[in-house]
């Protein structure tokens, strides 16, 4: 797996690529993973697309010195940068869970660019509100920096509103193992406010999409209580050419057979 790095700014980002396709593909990772985590998909995809994958900032190798949250335009930057080293004008984009949210921020910018759009268990479907008001608010800020250091409200709270039948297993059992060590609180407080600018405008996609005549695929764990694939159905309003798949599996959906999926419906 072919390694490089990318300076921007005063950062670094690390990233991978693989394939020898004569298309581009632009892929971005999941929460607490990185460009590596796409390795499975060049076995089936490989010979129809170049696979380039970077690490987001707070991510794998990347080291984001910046002092700032990461801007729409940096991602622009950085996906600019990328087609000029391949010498590329026109790109696919492939963003799995948080990516899928990335992906829309930039459908926003850069749509005339997008050969296809193939989102996977995409986060920024919708907009869930405790991520709404712990990342658009001061005090949503304050108090999920609180609760990272000071977590017993929050699993109180958790395990009352599973008590009671608010929360599903699932999403029980993911919020628990997303927050039950004082590292982990970190990372997805650090992650979630370093990307709060990354709040896609689904109106404004949907526009895009339709007027670029961009090809968009939306895929789906059946059994994904996190990101159900009823989102994919209210998102996609027949404005623009979409198709809807769900695979027989729960979030986690990178694999060769993702990949065959996606050659299949391309």
């Amino acid at each position: 797996m072919p390694d490089f790095y990318l300076s921007y700014l005063k950062s670094r980002f690390h990233g991978t690529v693989e394939g020898a396709g004569e298309e581009l593909l632009i892929c971005l990772h999941g929460f607490g993973e990185s460009a590596a985590h796409f390795h499975p998909l060049t076995a089936t995809l490989g010979d129809t697309f170049t696979l380039v994958a970077l690490d987001m900032p707070l991510h794998g190798s990347t080291q984001w010195e910046e002092n700032r949250v990461l801007e729409k335009d940096d991602l622009v930057a950085l996906v600019e940068l990328l087609l000029q080293q391949h010498g590329k004008e026109r790109f696919s984009l492939l963003g799995y869970s948080m990516g899928g949210r990335l992906s829309l921020c930039l459908v926003e910018r850069m749509a005339d660019r997008i050969n296809h759009l193939i989102i996977a268990a995409g986060d920024g479907l919708r907009n869930n509100p405790w991520h709404m008001f712990v990342t658009q608010t001061a005090a949503g800020n304050r108090l999920f920096k609180y609760n990272t250091y000071h977590p017993r409200l929050f699993f109180t709270l958790l395990h009352t509103w599973r008590r009671l039948g608010l929360l599903n297993q699932s999403v029980y059992k993911f919020a628990l193992h997303r927050m039950n060590e004082t590292e982990k609180r970190e990372l997805v407080y650090n992650v979630w406010t370093n990307l709060r600018r990354m709040m896609p405008d689904k109106k404004l996609c949907k526009q895009l999409l339709s007027r670029y005549n961009v090809l968009t695929l939306l895929i789906f764990g059946k059994y994904d209580r996190v990101i159900p694939p009823v989102l994919g159905t209210r998102f996609s309003d027949g404005s623009f050419p979409c198709k809807i798949l769900v695979m027989e599996k729960g979030h986690q959906l990178i694999s060769a057979q993702l990949g065959l999926i996606i050659k299949t419906n391309l």
